[in-house]
């Protein structure tokens, strides 16, 4: 059974987000080095927040018009340039969802490309909600790839700050000013999250990018859309969303339960350069809601329908998640039986190199679901 909560197509906005993983020093008076070697940012949205208030995220937004600009070309230059800016050979494009629409920006045919674009998006991005500078001096050439460092912050950061914020051209000029580029030759492609159906209009065809870090850089939040911070190893950020100390959206716990796949900061960086040209997979997922609970369902999922009405609608059953659970073997789906207990189901197999989280169930008993 499907259904459909409300009329009319969704308005879709692009955006980009940069999980920033960072070594962790062992001699740290803050906190004791993690179980794998390194911690992720995770930013706290402000509970006025139009869009997952009071969410735990990664940095990131919604792309600029600035941040395609032709302008930033002669920054880059000379050392770098169109079609690739140095990024290394393209990946391969993955098939997508059917009937998905094309989000990508009209306007400029001299614009950058998608993958530096969208890369520039995520590092103004950690600028404005965290302070993080990931920026590059222009007259150095990346050399071997390794985990990079963040550029320490400037005099008059508040100012710049407020500047890039009013208006996302600013940040060609901090650049500009600062002599550096957006260092996006340390953003690695990761994954895509496609906001799937549900009561809201807006919806976001987001680009997952991950940077190696080898030491955690200062934060400053911008104490307005990002009220907090924590530094956490993934298994720390589970063990505070089982305690709800903060909220995880189901792709920032899919992703945090992914990351623990990694033993190390260089383990997770060798994967990165690994598969590089694997391309990055970029998801739907499609809402089943049941008797007890709601999934997303994820590609590859025998459930998982590849049918462009599901780009509004839903499915729905009058079954409990445990019958439909016994009735299935081939998985890959987030259960949501509350906003606080979330159980991964993952039974397919990798392809192209893909890493998918190990299942994980916290509990079945009737009183977790509370």
């Amino acid at each position: 059974m499907s259904g459909s909560l409300r009329p009319g197509p969704s308005r879709w906005r692009r955006a980009a987000t940069v999980v920033l993983a960072a070594a962790w020093p062992h001699a740290s008076l803050v906190a004791p080095p993690p179980a794998e070697g390194f911690r992720l940012l995770l930013l706290e949205r402000g509970r006025k927040q139009g869009f997952l208030p009071g969410a735990h995220v990664f940095p990131g937004g919604v792309l600029d018009a600035a941040d395609c600009s032709a302008d930033w070309l002669r920054l880059f230059a000379p050392h770098h340039g169109p079609p690739r800016f140095g990024l290394g050979p393209a990946p391969p494009s993955r098939t997508l969802f059917p009937g998905l629409p094309d989000t990508r920006p009209d306007g400029d045919p001299a614009a950058l490309p998608d993958d530096v674009a969208l890369r520039i998006c995520a590092i103004r991005e950690t600028f404005e909600e965290a302070g993080v500078l990931l920026l590059r001096p222009r007259d150095s050439v990346p050399g071997p790839p390794e985990p990079c460092c963040a550029l320490q912050p400037p005099l008059g950061l508040a100012s710049w700050r407020s500047r890039v914020r009013s208006d996302p051209h600013y940040f060609l000029q901090l650049c500009a000013h600062l002599d550096c580029t957006p260092d996006i030759w340390a953003l690695h492609d990761w994954g895509g999250w496609l906001t799937p159906f549900w009561r809201s209009s807006r919806r976001f065809d987001t680009t997952f990018l991950l940077c190696c870090l080898r030491e955690p850089p200062p934060v400053d939040p911008d104490l307005s859309e990002v009220v907090n911070y924590k530094w956490s190893s993934p298994s720390e950020a589970t063990q505070s969303f089982m305690s709800k100390e903060i909220w995880l959206a189901p792709p920032q716990f899919y992703e945090v339960r992914r990351l623990g796949n990694f033993a190390s900061l260089s383990a997770l960086h060798r994967f990165c350069l690994d598969r590089g040209l694997e391309g990055a997979e970029r998801w739907l997922p499609i809402m089943y809601l049941t008797a007890d609970s709601s999934v997303q369902l994820l590609p590859g999922d025998e459930l998982y329908l590849k049918d462009s009405d599901f780009l509004e609608k839903y499915l729905s059953t009058e079954k409990k998640t445990e019958e439909i659970m016994k009735e299935g073997k081939t998985f890959h789906r987030i259960v949501m039986h509350n906003s606080y207990v979330y159980d991964i189901h993952v039974t397919i197999e990798s392809k192209n190199k893909q890493v998918y989280p190990k299942s994980y169930v916290i509990s079945l008993s009737p009183a977790a679901h509370l």
